[in-house]
């Protein structure tokens, strides 16, 4: 049996202090209510018979035992026995004695008279018989009872206390920073974990990430150890900030730096901040930091900063930006970087929206050092994989290395998620270990869709959708810098009725001749239903999506046009993103537009003329996907032949003299 004292929710020890502080106000509770009721429970003559009209005219009154009357209020009429029929035992059987001896001085009877008209009436006809002198004299009070009288006036008030107190207690908790109490909107939200309940996740758990492990190992070292950077001038910094697509790691990342840190680790995100009423942003910064000040040194980390961190003024219209968000970020800068010192006080943030920050924000002294990450390469996500395969049980047959080249461009939340399908997919094909082709179909899952094996296609579309991938195929496979070629299915998945899947390789560059080519591999399923068929369907309508965006990349980003020239109109900060107006005018707007429908109608062309030279390989490739439904590389080479080398370029550098 455990000897642990009770703890409260925050974790406060409660056994010092005896009953819980709910429980003794329960208490208190209980006793006032019972000091109330007392003057009601007996003050009203306890023992007196409750008795009708009838039964007292035809008992009571034939007997001549009755002293006296007394009206109560105008309500009630209470009987007085005369002491000379006490022992009589028709009244002691129906009068009760008091505490199990003698007899109540009275009043013994009550009558509810209805009205005092009324009564008067009853009792006149009951006497009328009866002298003057021996007739039953009546007279009339009129009482209060304070102690019901009070009751009556303190019984809402306390019901309408305890009340209030119990939907305060479920609208928060009560503690500091706690809760959603009406009383804690000033108050922040963070979460406070400290070293008993601190974060599981290490830097091991953390693969693909090593430059920004060092940036942030190094804050976590001169927490655990400051005077090895004191020594030689250093100063700890102020913030981190970390920007990276979605997936890559950002959060994951600062778990990490939670579970290693030996620190208080505060945790919020920045849409906390923001509410509807006006000024409770700045007062939850104001206390977030007072609270890690007090908690010095700590971490504070700022979760989708650009909720709150959003650039003042500029477009403030079309992006929401409104007074609240501006005094918030106002309030964190000081914070940050103001008068007040906040020794002590690292600050990380996460964000996938760097442009939309404010400048001031991000300065050195506030965010000390940016971490950008990016999609991980080859090797990064080897590491990933191995990271997320320690719970799994793998077959013998999953090479890591193939794995990582087969998922260029994915993220590190990809992986992952690849990893969980072929566990699912595995155990849904009740098999005892994950096999190499349970990953295969967790990332054509992963990529395409689920397979849509109840998708029922006519034999007409099944033959245009085979001759639209053979298209693709085709003309990818002929044209050397186009990226390589993996697999083709005319298997429908998600929303594709057929999918080619590339293998790209992992530059940072690429030429004008490189993406034309790509172009025209995009197209070529398109050229091929436009060569075969004398006619084009709404099946490309995604190749068409890809074109145009990547055409009008080429001609407006890139300056890889002749007519437009050596100019990008590429918007890095954001700034004509939401607004009305462009970077150019409507003649260079025409200009571009002209640019591309050429551009892609040139690609378009080669495409049609790569398939009519190739058009029995096409034919080939069409007739076996419509039997096999997927090709698979190897096939690929034996009917395509092998594919053609792209002849090396050469820059040249700059030349010494």
């Amino acid at each position: 049996m455990s000897n642990t004292p009770p703890t409260s929710p925050n974790g406060k020890d409660r056994s010092k202090k005896g009953l819980p502080g709910p429980a003794r106000w329960y208490w208190f509770y209980i006793l006032l209510l019972a000091l109330i009721l007392l003057p009601y429970l007996f003050g009203k003559g306890l023992g007196a018979k409750q008795l009708n009209w009838q039964e007292f005219e035809q008992s009571i009154l034939p007997k001549h035992a009755v002293e006296r009357i007394v009206v109560v209020n105008g309500q009630t009429a209470q009987v007085y026995i005369k002491p000379s029929f006490v022992n009589d035992p028709y009244f002691r059987e129906v009068l009760k004695p008091r505490f199990g001896s003698g007899i109540r001085p009275g009043p013994h009877y009550e009558l509810a008279i209805g009205t005092i008209d009324l009564f008067e009436r009853k009792m006149a006809d009951a006497q009328r018989n009866t002298a003057d002198k021996e007739k039953i004299p009546i007279t009339y009070e009129t009482t209060r009872n304070w102690g019901i009288a009070i009751f009556e006036w303190i019984l809402p008030l306390v019901i309408m206390l305890v009340l209030w107190r119990f939907l305060l207690g479920r609208m928060g908790t009560g503690d500091i920073g706690g809760g959603s109490s009406i009383f804690n909107f000033g108050k922040s939200t963070a979460t406070l974990h400290e070293k008993e309940d601190k974060s599981t996740v290490t830097f091991d758990d953390v693969a693909g990430l090593e430059e920004a492990k060092t940036e942030v190992k190094e804050v976590v070292d001169f927490l655990k150890d400051p005077a090895r950077y004191t020594r030689l001038g250093a100063k700890i910094p102020k913030g981190v900030i970390i920007v990276g697509p979605p997936g890559t790691g950002k959060t994951l990342l600062v778990k990490a730096v939670a579970g290693e840190a030996q620190v208080p680790f505060f945790s919020i995100s920045g849409s906390e901040f923001v509410e509807m009423f006006v000024g409770v942003g700045a007062s939850r910064v104001r206390d977030l930091f007072r609270r890690a000040k007090e908690k010095a040194p700590c971490i504070v980390f700022i979760d989708e900063i650009d909720a709150v961190g959003r650039s003042r003024g500029r477009n403030a219209f079309y992006t929401g930006a409104n007074d609240e968000r501006e005094s918030t970020l106002n309030q964190l800068l000081t914070e940050m970087d103001g008068f007040s010192t906040n020794s002590g006080v690292i600050v990380l943030a996460a964000t996938n929206r760097a442009d939309m920050l404010d400048p001031a924000l991000l300065r050195p002294g506030r965010f000390d050092r940016h971490i950008y990450l990016e999609l991980p390469s080859q090797l990064e996500r080897k590491a990933i994989f191995k990271v997320h395969m320690r719970p799994l049980v793998m077959a013998g047959d999953v090479d890591v290395d193939f794995l990582a080249a087969q998922t260029p461009g994915f993220s590190g939340a990809d992986i992952a998620n690849i990893c969980n399908e072929a566990a699912l997919i595995a155990a849904r094909r009740k098999k005892d270990k994950i096999e190499r082709v349970d990953f295969m179909d967790a990332i054509d899952r992963i990529i395409a869709g689920l397979e849509r094996k109840s998708k029922i296609l006519s034999p007409t579309e099944k033959t245009i959708i085979a001759y639209h991938e053979a298209g693709h195929a085709v003309t990818s496979w002929y044209l050397p810098h186009v990226d390589p070629l993996s697999k083709v299915s005319i298997i429908p998945r998600g929303k594709a009725l057929g999918a080619a899947w590339y293998l790209p390789e992992e530059r940072q560059l690429r030429t004008e001749l490189e993406l034309t080519e790509k172009l025209s591999a995009t197209l070529g399923g398109r050229a091929a239903e436009q060569l075969v068929f004398g006619e084009v369907t709404s099946g490309a309508l995604d190749d068409l999506e890809k074109v145009t965006k990547e055409a009008y990349k080429m001609v407006a980003y890139l300056g890889f046009n002749e007519k437009i020239g050596q100019v990008s109109f590429y918007d890095s900060t954001g700034t004509y993103e939401s607004s009305l107006q462009k970077a150019y005018s409507e003649a260079t707007g025409r200009l571009i537009d002209e640019e591309v429908r050429k551009l892609v109608d040139k690609a378009y062309q080669a495409a049609l003329e790569l398939l009519t030279e190739h058009r029995p390989q096409l034919e080939a490739l069409a007739q076996f996907l419509l039997k096999k439904e997927v090709v698979y590389q190897e096939d690929l080479v034996g009917l395509l032949g092998k594919r053609p080398v792209a002849e090396a370029q050469v820059i040249e550098g700059p030349q010494s003299h």
